[in-house]
């Protein structure tokens, strides 16, 4: 059985019209090597390590960041402050958008070859620990942690919420390569927000799973949401779909605050 929405390898980013005008709150920093997209206040007493999807750093996905540490309004939200760390797992080349929907064989090759070779969760989940030693050592004032995904980022997120993991608490949006063993293997509370693009006979017995193994777990689909609406996906130019984006932003932040 696909353990991923078709979506997943069909969908293109949405490329917001108008090139959209939104100026990033974070910079730039290297943890580990690697650079970073930090954001939040430097007096913040939580963090999150967020895994972006195989697209990259789309503005979707930047000011998904910036609304994480700060809430969507002025000033903080009832959840507080959050610092936020983004790290750029695939440099400059994350997947190419010229390869989606896939429309010849040698365009699935493609795919295929990026999903095996530099999104393998195999390369990148031994990057985490290293990473996160890194930012706690430059930010010694977070006292706690969470992990979040998106679509490949959230299994990311779930292969750290098991036995003996740093965090306190996770959670992954339109999730993908979903497998029923991580699920059974989760310790810590994790939320998932899946989209009406994930498959059902795979998506439903995985929440089953992770509430009975971790029952302060939280799962809501949104059902008119396509698959990466809040990252590479969120199409801002369409209210509803904006607003279903910054909904799920405070329902990962309110569960968060909640664990943290």
């Amino acid at each position: 059985m696909e353990t991923q929405s078709k979506a997943c390898c069909s969908r293109p980013p949405v490329i917001l019209a108008g090139g959209y005008n939104y100026n990033p709150k974070g910079s730039y920093t290297k943890y580990d090597g690697l650079q970073t997209y930090e954001t939040g206040s430097s007096e913040a007493k939580r963090g999150i390590f967020l895994c972006y999807d195989i697209f990259g750093l789309y503005i979707q996905a930047i000011r998904g960041a910036d609304i994480l540490a700060s809430g969507y309004s002025p000033t903080p939200d009832e959840a507080g402050d959050f610092k936020v760390f983004m790290p750029v797992f695939f440099g400059d080349a994350p997947a190419d958008i010229a390869n989606y929907p896939p429309k010849t064989p040698v365009q699935m090759k493609a795919i295929n070859d990026f999903m095996t070779g530099p999104a393998n969760p195999d390369k990148t989940v031994p990057l985490i620990l290293p990473l996160l030693k890194a930012m706690k050592d430059k930010n010694p004032q977070i006292e706690s942690w969470a992990i979040m995904g998106f679509c490949w980022g959230g299994k990311i997120a779930a292969l750290h919420s098991q036995s003996e993991t740093p965090f306190k608490v996770s959670a992954q949006c339109h999730p993908s390569l979903l497998e029923q063993g991580d699920a059974t293997k989760v310790t810590i509370p994790h939320v998932v927000l899946p989209s009406m693009d994930e498959v059902p006979e795979i998506m439903e017995p995985w929440i089953e799973a992770l509430k009975v193994a971790s029952p302060k777990s939280y799962s809501e689909t949104f059902t008119d949401q396509v698959h990466g609406w809040m990252t590479s996906r969120a199409d801002f130019n369409n209210l509803h779909a904006f607003e279903e984006y910054l909904r799920g932003y405070r329902i990962i932040r309110t569960f968060f605050s909640k664990f943290l």
